[in-house]
């Protein structure tokens, strides 16, 4: 097995949620893969916000569903 040390600032490491400061390469990744889908969660949220996509009803987004469906079908 090897070691790897990373260098990482008090706010990065208390950003990850980093609970020691020993842990394996599996947890390190699985925190960084947490963090970077909440970053794109937020991204994903504001870019609907501001396409005026996130007031749509369920209804709409079904619809919305189905015309691509359909479109798809027809190529």
């Amino acid at each position: 097995m090897k070691t790897l040390t990373i260098n990482i600032t008090e706010k990065e490491f208390l950003k990850f949620g980093f609970e020691s400061k020993n842990l394996n390469f599996e947890e390190f990744v699985r925190k960084i893969k947490i963090d970077l889908a909440k970053e794109a969660m937020i991204k994903c949220q504001s870019i609907a916000e501001k396409a005026g996509l996130s007031n749509l009803t369920l209804d709409e987004i079904d619809a919305e569903i189905k015309a691509v469906r359909n479109v798809k079908g027809n190529n």
